[in-house]
């Protein structure tokens, strides 16, 4: 396949709770408003974050494999189109200070 397909699940009551689905493999990923809401990350997941609109955004997968862990930065990348922010700088670390990923 040529490129992943991605839809996006909305949460009616809170703005803040995407999901991002691929339509073709297993790939989810939850979207957090981190400037809104505590996040706390999940070890066992990928998390990749990026600035909105002046809004800092979590991604974070949901029961990832290995086969779709190269499509999370294509979906972070969907995302950002669909909120108008085509150029988000999608990050690695948390940038806010102290919240800084252990390796």
């Amino acid at each position: 396949m040529d490129h992943n397909v991605f839809l996006l699940a909305t949460d009616p009551k809170d703005p803040c709770r995407d999901v991002i689905h691929s339509r073709d493999t297993d790939l989810r990923v939850k979207v957090f408003c981190v400037s809104n809401e505590n996040f706390a990350p999940n070890s066992n997941e990928i998390q990749l974050y990026g600035y909105a609109n002046d809004k800092l955004y979590a991604f974070e997968t949901i029961n990832i494999t290995p086969d779709d862990a190269l499509d999370v930065v294509a979906a972070i990348q969907w995302y950002a189109n669909y909120v108008h922010y085509p150029d988000m700088e999608i990050l690695p670390e948390d940038p806010r200070e102290g919240h800084h990923m252990a390796m």
